[in-house]
């Protein structure tokens, strides 16, 4: 048996991190939630990751201990090997992924891939980028034209505008349902 890799992506500001902080207090008998290595101080941010200073990150990239990895926003982020270790064993792994390093985890990933993409409104994502306070106005302006100009392909898609309950229970079915449609691709 295979596991998915769940690759959720959105904006900065969608919610990603809250999302995934509501998964890990669930129960699921078949789901882990991978944290990202990322070279950014342990207390910065909201994410509950793992941090590197840059020579950790890159002496692990040189020993291929990231299933994958990027550059983005002058940090290093990687997702680690275990995470394939993992997926062998049947486990559904969801990962905070990039939406511009989408097509690296599709060639690696293939059909074990599924992309969830979380949307929310300009308001609602202006409002949680300033109520996080970690951006400028420019700054802010600038996430909102990238987030305004991104279209998501082939993606399940995660409308994040309500409750974060609501949001994880919706990703939930989501996710199961998907899985009930392959296994039933496959039975025919």
């Amino acid at each position: 048996m295979t596991g998915r890799l769940i690759w959720l992506v959105g904006p900065s500001g969608s919610g990603k991190d809250s999302l995934l902080a509501a998964l890990r207090q669930r129960e699921h008998a078949r789901m882990l939630v991978a944290h990202r290595y990322i070279t950014r101080p342990a207390n910065a941010g909201s994410e509950n990751h793992i941090a590197l200073s840059e020579h950790e990150f890159f002496t692990r990239a040189e020993r291929q201990l990231f299933a994958l990895s990027w550059h983005a926003n002058a940090l290093y982020y990687g997702v680690g090997i275990e995470i394939d270790v993992w997926l062998h064993a049947g486990f559904d792994v969801v990962v905070n992924g990039s939406r511009a390093h989408l097509p690296q985890a599709k060639a690696r990933y293939a059909e074990a891939l599924l992309p969830v993409c979380l949307q929310v409104s300009p308001d609602v994502l202006r409002s949680r980028l300033e109520q996080r306070g970690r951006e400028t106005q420019k700054e802010i302006a600038q996430r909102l034209d990238r987030a305004a100009r991104y279209t998501p392909d082939n993606c399940l898609m995660l409308n994040n505008d309500g409750s974060l309950l609501q949001s994880v229970d919706i990703f939930l079915q989501m996710i199961l349902t998907h899985g009930n449609q392959k296994e039933n691709q496959h039975v025919l």
